[in-house]
């Protein structure tokens, strides 16, 4: 069919595949919809994704973590597609630029909405987003984590709490912007 030479028969094999990889279709939409932010792009992004795990199931060892490996080929298939249309600036050492001009840590307001948590996700830079979303949205290990984004777990721990204080300090700003919390001062919190 592929061109693939397997051990067991195409039937097993393709079986394997449905009961290990398919399942996981959704969650690889939706972290699709992160990446791309369009759905005929996150449509795209998954089938190639399965496309190319189909093509290499034959490396994959049935009952280990097939989620992280379909992510790790999701990310990496990602990369190329940014790379392909050169959507990605390289920047030289963003991070500690970022981390400098960092001046408190507000807490989050209590009362937020969904939208305005989408919308402070957006407004952080795309490496500090991705290692947050899989962290907190998605539940990933630091260890999965560095496997699926191809970096050192150190990197992955210092994104994420980078990530995370970006992440507070846009929700502060929305909820200032919106007047929730009027009781705390934003500098002082």
């Amino acid at each position: 069919m592929l061109g693939i030479k397997w051990s067991k028969s195409l039937e097993e094999r393709w079986s394997d595949f449905e009961n290990e990889a398919l399942p996981f279709m959704p969650d690889l939409y939706r972290n699709a919809m992160r990446l791309t932010r369009k759905e005929s792009d996150a449509e795209d992004l998954v089938q190639e994704t399965f496309f190319q795990a189909l093509k290499s199931f034959n490396r994959y060892e049935v009952g280990t973590n097939c989620r992280a490996w379909l992510m790790m080929i999701m990310h990496n298939l990602n990369l190329k597609r940014h790379r392909k249309i050169r959507t990605m600036a390289l920047v030289d050492d963003g991070e500690e630029t970022i981390s400098a001009t960092i001046p408190f840590e507000p807490s989050i307001p209590e009362v937020l909405t969904e939208v305005g948590i989408i919308s402070a996700m957006d407004k952080i830079p795309e490496q500090f987003r991705q290692v947050v979303i899989l962290a907190d949205v998605e539940e990933y290990s630091y260890k999965e984590i560095s496997l699926i984004m191809g970096i050192p777990v150190g990197t992955v721990m210092s994104r994420i709490h980078r990530g995370r204080k970006l992440l507070r300090i846009e929700l502060a700003e929305f909820a200032t912007d919106f007047n929730l919390g009027q009781n705390q001062r934003v500098a002082g919190i």
